[in-house]
């Protein structure tokens, strides 16, 4: 009885522990494929000159077509009415997720703001569409993520970049303001995406 109850825990754990690496391989993305880059401001490359945006530098890494639509001020209510009809139009091999910021600095609920999210996971896993979450740093003196990401991350299995973000808002030669990137900024921000994709056998 006692050996069987161990088994059972040692199956769990591994369990668990395949869950949460399931979001660390992703398919290789083909040579025509397209990358969606959904966001709000740090998206669409507020404080960047033309072409110095985190998806433009991307592009230039992967050699693929990456669509910028990131839309300044965007909320995650917002967004998650964006991307469903996004989605009825559009087929990327791949969505890179990065929202939420606005909800933190507007004081929007915490739960809310989970769900929706959550609920853009789930309009690209509907569609097959893997997904990569990067997280945003909560509203705070001390900048961190905000711990919504991971657990989305853990709950869905998709591929979470936590710190890279955060990181680079904690530098001053990174930032065109208080909130948003310059273009080394955003350039290392797509270098360390690019480096997430390779790692996971996407590119």
């Amino acid at each position: 009885m006692v050996k069987l109850m161990i088994i059972r825990l040692l199956m769990l754990g591994l369990c668990v522990l395949l869950a949460s690496c399931s979001g660390d391989k992703l398919a290789p993305l083909t040579a025509s494929a397209e990358i969606l880059a959904f966001g709000d401001s740090l998206t669409y490359g507020k404080g960047a000159t033309e072409g110095g945006d985190y998806p433009a530098v991307l592009a230039e890494l992967t050699g693929l077509k990456v669509i910028n639509a990131g839309v300044s001020g965007e909320t995650t209510s917002q967004g998650l009415i964006r991307l469903s009809d996004l989605l009825d139009r559009e087929t990327p091999e791949l969505i890179i997720l990065l929202e939420g910021g606005n909800d933190f600095l507007r004081n929007h609920d915490i739960a809310k703001t989970k769900t929706n999210l959550a609920q853009m996971i789930e309009l690209a896993q509907a569609k097959s569409i893997p997904l990569v979450l990067i997280a945003v740093p909560k509203k705070s003196i001390f900048l961190s993520s905000a711990g919504l990401y991971s657990e989305l991350a853990e709950t869905y299995g998709v591929m979470l970049i936590e710190e890279a973000l955060t990181d680079l808002l904690k530098s001053p030669s990174m930032k065109s303001d208080s909130i948003h990137l310059n273009n080394s900024g955003y350039r290392a921000l797509a270098e360390a995406i690019y480096q997430r994709l390779g790692d996971a056998g996407a590119v």
